[in-house]
């Protein structure tokens, strides 16, 4: 049987951009829902979003942690964050803020999530990792060197990899292994401000190939954008920007 998986993550605290997603996976009607981490810090509603993760979860979705959720709640910015050698006052400020939203009840609920999901589809492995197999951290950029890019994909035989990590949207094949990112739901690199998520389809031919289709449904990232820009902690104009524009600004 052909069965349809709705991969969404990087929400980023942003609910808004969540619920537009959400909607228009509604009208897609896939069979199962996942969401690749990074769930609460930047955005401006960590609280809420954590709670429609969790709704989420107990209808069967299958939720994943990325970086920074470790990040908002236990603050270990060295797992979060290796590859900055000092981790910036904005950073922290952001997570010191998220976490301070959350109960204690939703802060063990990012405590407890795993790292990686696996899903069998008639013979077929799907991989649900936040970065690439095995790490939260290193990720499947489209630009990174081909020699290291084999090398993280090849951590794992699922024929299919459903990351994140990187903000940018990208569905790629790399010999028999499908890589699928649907780009950050809450916070986008990629010049398109909307929200994020992709359709996968794994066959039930033996001859058929896995494939996917990225959906970018329109929210009003502007008074996300807004909402950010209130708060007044350290570098939210920039996350304000960056909501706003669908690009980095730092």
């Amino acid at each position: 049987m052909v069965m349809r998986l709705a991969v969404l993550g990087d929400i980023h605290g942003n609910v808004g951009a969540l619920e537009a997603a959400l909607a228009d996976i509604k009208r897609h009607k896939p069979d199962r829902l996942v969401i690749t981490g990074d769930l609460t810090f930047n955005g401006p509603r960590p609280a809420e979003t954590i709670e429609r993760v969790r709704a989420l979860e107990k209808d069967g979705a299958l939720v994943i942690a990325g970086n920074t959720d470790i990040a908002v709640a236990d603050a270990d910015y060295a797992a979060a964050f290796p590859w900055l050698d000092d981790v910036p006052a904005t950073h922290r400020a952001a997570a010191e803020w998220a976490h301070d939203q959350l109960s204690d009840e939703q802060l063990d609920y990012l405590r407890r999530l795993p790292s990686e999901r696996r899903l069998w589809v008639d013979g077929l492995l799907v991989l649900a990792c936040h970065a690439s197999p095995g790490s939260m951290t290193a990720g499947l950029p489209a630009d990174l060197d081909p020699t290291t890019t084999v090398e993280r994909v090849t951590r794992s035989d699922a024929r299919v990899i459903a990351c994140g990590h990187t903000h940018v949207a990208d569905v790629r094949e790399l010999g028999r292994k499908l890589i699928l990112n649907p780009g950050s739901c809450g916070y986008a690199f990629d010049g398109d401000p909307a929200a994020c998520w992709a359709l996968l389809t794994m066959p039930d031919d033996d001859d058929a190939q896995p494939s996917a289709e990225l959906f970018r449904p329109a929210y009003d990232a502007a008074a996300a954008a807004e909402e950010v820009a209130g708060r007044g902690l350290s570098g939210d104009v920039y996350r304000a920007a960056t909501i706003r524009t669908g690009r980095l600004i730092r």
